[in-house]
């Protein structure tokens, strides 16, 4: 509903002032609508002439209440016109605070996404250094790998080598021993024989000297 404020009381045509018929303590706001069904009562509450259709009217009521409204009329106009140009004002206020929000929101999806384009970057730069950290690993495993095959063959051609030499210097070891104890034996053998031969001419000696002791001895005991 609209309220214009009236600055000054505004005379009829008759040259009568008159304060808001709404406003008891003459503060000068108006309703036009309140007027207008005003002016209407005026009319409808005239004298009707029978079999004519028409109505007296207080011309006088009439005229000042047509008056009045003329005279706040223009006020009104003020006020629906100053609210036109609040309301202008409130939408561009609306349209400068929305492009506020749709810059905002741009300015925030494009960080979003730079942030999101780092995000992918450092994930795919991770991967990219997973991957590789991960063939290092698995070279370094295969090479250590083949560092330990190849040491193990070389233990294992070692020991086999110390075996064989072993084994070598074994029988060699029990080659020389079966000879010195051949030669030990052969010696031995050689000194039996000798000592053999010995006893064997000792007991010739003694066999040829006995008859002869048993031929002198009966003469000695004569």
């Amino acid at each position: 509903m609209l309220q214009p404020q009236l600055s000054n009381v505004e005379p009829n045509h008759n040259g009568n002032s008159y304060p808001p018929q709404d406003d008891p303590e003459g503060s000068g706001s108006v309703d036009i609508q309140e007027e207008l069904n005003r002016l209407e009562e005026i009319i409808l509450s005239g004298l009707r002439i029978p079999l004519t259709g028409r109505t007296l009217v207080d011309d006088e009521k009439l005229l000042e209440q047509l008056d009045f409204i003329r005279v706040s009329l223009p006020s009104v106009f003020q006020e629906a016109a100053a609210i036109l140009d609040q309301k202008e004002e409130i939408l561009l206020e609306a349209e400068e605070y929305g492009q506020q929000v749709v810059e905002a929101a741009q300015a925030k999806r494009a960080q979003i996404l730079a942030e999101s384009d780092i995000i992918n970057q450092a994930e795919r730069e991770a991967e990219q250094l997973r991957r590789q950290v991960k063939q290092e690993c698995d070279a370094m495993m295969q090479e250590t790998l083949a560092e330990i095959e190849q040491k193990r063959r070389a233990c294992m051609q070692e020991l086999e080598e110390m075996r064989q030499t072993a084994i070598a210097q074994a029988q060699e070891i029990e080659s020389g021993a079966d000879r010195y104890a051949d030669s030990v034996l052969e010696g031995i053998e050689q000194d039996l024989k000798d000592m053999l031969r010995i006893i064997t001419n000792g007991r010739q000696e003694l066999r040829a000297d006995l008859p002869q002791q048993r031929n002198s001895s009966p003469s000695k005991k004569r």
